[in-house]
């Protein structure tokens, strides 16, 4: 299992990934990032994070070695994610009402998307293997 990470400063985008299964995938505060990972950690078995190379990735990564010595933490490019997870996001989301019309590249999700991207994260992860 690898848990995919969207760092960012106020919240974090967390997804749970083994192949094309996502058994979790949440937005998480800032401030609830480690324990939610350590959680995860613990109930999916994972042996595997992989962080996006954006927003304090560096500041993430020190975090997580820390408090999870031995267990693999690597980068990947971040790179289109958000547009990808954007388009992922309206897939399993169709707009309704007159939004319908409007094509989705046009408009902005209703709610956080970042563990959309966390999914992107990971599946990367698994292509580059």
């Amino acid at each position: 299992m690898v848990l995919g990470i969207d760092p960012g400063r106020d919240k974090c985008g967390l997804a749970v990934v083994a192949g094309n299964c996502v058994p979790q995938k949440q937005v998480v505060p800032r401030r609830e990032f480690l324990g939610v990972v350590i959680a995860f950690v613990k109930e999916y078995n994972v042996d595997t994070v992989v962080l996006g190379d954006g927003t304090g990735s560096k500041e993430f990564m020190e975090e997580l070695q820390g408090a999870l010595p031995g267990l693999k933490v690597v980068t990947i490019d971040e790179q289109h994610s958000t547009e990808e997870a954007r388009e992922s996001y309206w897939r399993d989301h169709k707009p309704k009402g007159w939004r319908r019309i409007l094509p989705t590249s046009m408009q902005v999700p209703p709610e956080p998307y970042d563990d959309y991207v966390a999914v992107i994260l990971a599946q990367r992860f698994f292509r580059q293997e």
